[in-house]
């Protein structure tokens, strides 16, 4: 399983048209891919789920994928987020 954390830049938050798009793109996997905030985790190929998380400016979020195309996807994912100007990578230190 592969995981990648954000934080969303842009000023509507991922409201229905990020959304949408990050359904979209999500779709094109077959890898399970999931978005977290705030202690709550839902697919991120549905877009009710994306919806019922409300991720406004300035959320920290984290996407995790698991499956045969992991990496490809969280690419796609990560490629979208920073050219849409949706969000920024967070660094993680261990």
């Amino acid at each position: 399983m592969e995981e990648k954390q954000y934080k969303v830049i842009a000023d509507q938050g991922l409201h229905a048209r990020p959304a949408t798009i990050l359904v979209h793109e999500a779709s094109k996997f077959d890898s399970a891919i999931n978005l977290e905030y705030k202690g709550k985790s839902v697919n991120l190929k549905s877009i009710m789920g994306v919806m019922s998380l409300g991720i406004g400016l300035g959320a920290e979020i984290k996407i995790n994928a698991n499956g045969d195309d992991e990496n490809e996807a969280l690419q796609a994912l990560q490629e979208l987020l920073l050219t849409e100007e949706l969000a920024t990578e967070q660094l993680v230190f261990r």
